[in-house]
């Protein structure tokens, strides 16, 4: 499979707070084509997602300051998302809880790229400006 197969850029902001996985992932994504922002915290993010357009938001659950289902909750985002969240646990408790929140993935790390990358092409095929899809409900967390 050719990593480049089938995409087309995608705005990708990447909330995460371990520096070393913040640059390979920045690094994997730009070598996709997409264009990456990335934050190291729940601020940083939440300025980011205000400030610009994205089409995918990929977030740590666990950050220094807060985590990625508050990010999720509290983001102002110009433009709608797709919402990947991320953890070192793979509880099915934090599965759930992402779902909940309005996650449409959670992967576990360390995780398998093709993976991203399947959920990347989902994400591109549901954010085309010209894709005619069904409405996507986000569930409460009540």
């Amino acid at each position: 499979m050719s990593a480049k197969a089938n995409l087309r850029p995608l705005r990708i902001l990447v909330v995460e707070d371990h520096a070393d996985t913040r640059m390979v992932l920045k690094m994997y994504l730009e070598y996709l084509g997409h264009v990456v922002r990335m934050a190291a915290s729940k601020a940083e993010a939440l300025a980011e997602a205000a400030a610009r357009p994205c089409d995918v938001l990929l977030v740590d659950i666990g950050l220094s300051d807060g985590n990625g289902w508050e990010v999720l909750q509290q983001a102002r985002f110009i433009h709608p998302s797709y919402a990947i969240a991320m953890s070192g646990r793979g509880l099915a408790a934090d599965r759930e809880k992402s779902i909940k929140a309005g996650f449409r993935n959670h992967l576990q790390k360390p995780f398998d790229v093709d993976l991203l990358h399947d959920m990347l092409q989902e994400a591109m095929r549901e954010t085309a400006p010209d894709a005619v899809s069904e409405p996507h409900s986000v569930p409460s967390l009540a």
